[in-house]
């Protein structure tokens, strides 16, 4: 089963380069992230004609994440608890092939200090307990997306350059390390220990040119969900495309019985 995750930072602008990236790498489960639209206004039939059934929390303009999946969605749940007045459209979760595939688009955070780094470490304890409440049921779980968090300095080409950035603050990356120790497996780093490993290139300075990139797509799993966990990798060559995201897909593959 290969379940993978890419921000595409607006659909519409991005929907040739995905459509083009689903035919090749051919995932099970797709999670989207910042798919800058409503539901009611997402492309559906141009996945669904690929054999893809979707699920969507949309939001004008900005935010938004989606689920598509080659198998049947069940239980389908499009908010993050914890705060019933917050109404970024940031989380997805359902249950697929006695999978359950949670799909989040994690506060940016900047500027920071400010409101929008307190709601980010607010969200994210959020995040940490739901998270527990999950990993209790001892089910195979699959927590994937946009984090935008740069988890260690080897997770970015210049670390010096993020230290004032929200992405990066001790908080933030703190309550990361958390869902670590609750029994989470960062999927990238148990398959691979080496540097100079990112998700995402700024569109500003060359950063693509100059592999000036951070790690800030993440996929962790269970450890139900580790135990099956047989392949993974990060789909880099998509940020060279014409009129590419900034972030690439990163995808990982389950022995499911």
């Amino acid at each position: 089963m290969k379940i993978a995750s890419f921000n595409i930072n607006g659909i519409k602008a991005r929907l040739p380069n995905l459509i083009e990236w689903l035919k090749s790498a051919k995932p099970d489960v797709l999670a989207l992230q910042e798919i800058k639209s409503t539901s009611e206004n997402f492309p559906r039939s141009e996945f669904e004609v690929l054999g893809y059934e979707v699920v969507t929390n949309g939001q004008k303009g900005y935010n938004g994440v989606a689920l598509l999946s080659k198998l049947p969605i069940k239980n389908v749940i499009d908010k993050l608890p914890g705060d019933e007045e917050d109404t970024q459209a940031r989380w997805i979760s359902a249950e697929i092939n006695n999978v359950l595939i949670c799909d989040l688009y994690l506060p940016n955070g900047n500027p920071y200090p400010g409101p929008k780094f307190d709601y980010k470490i607010s969200w994210m304890n959020r995040l940490y307990q739901h998270s527990a409440n999950l990993i209790a049921t001892e089910k195979k779980i699959v927590l994937l997306g946009d984090y935008n968090i740069i988890p260690t300095e080897t997770d970015c080409n210049k670390p010096d350059d993020w230290k004032n950035d929200a992405l990066f603050q001790p908080q933030s990356r703190k309550i990361f390390q958390g869902l670590l120790n609750l029994g989470f497996t960062d999927a990238i780093r148990a398959k691979s220990i080496s540097d100079g490993i990112y998700t995402h290139w700024d569109y500003q300075r060359g950063a693509w040119s100059r592999n000036s990139g951070i790690r800030i797509d993440h996929v962790l799993v269970s450890p139900t969900a580790a135990d099956s966990l047989v392949a993974c990798g990060i789909d880099r060559e998509m940020r060279d495309k014409e009129k590419p995201s900034d972030h690439v897909p990163i995808w990982i593959k389950l022995q499911v019985v």
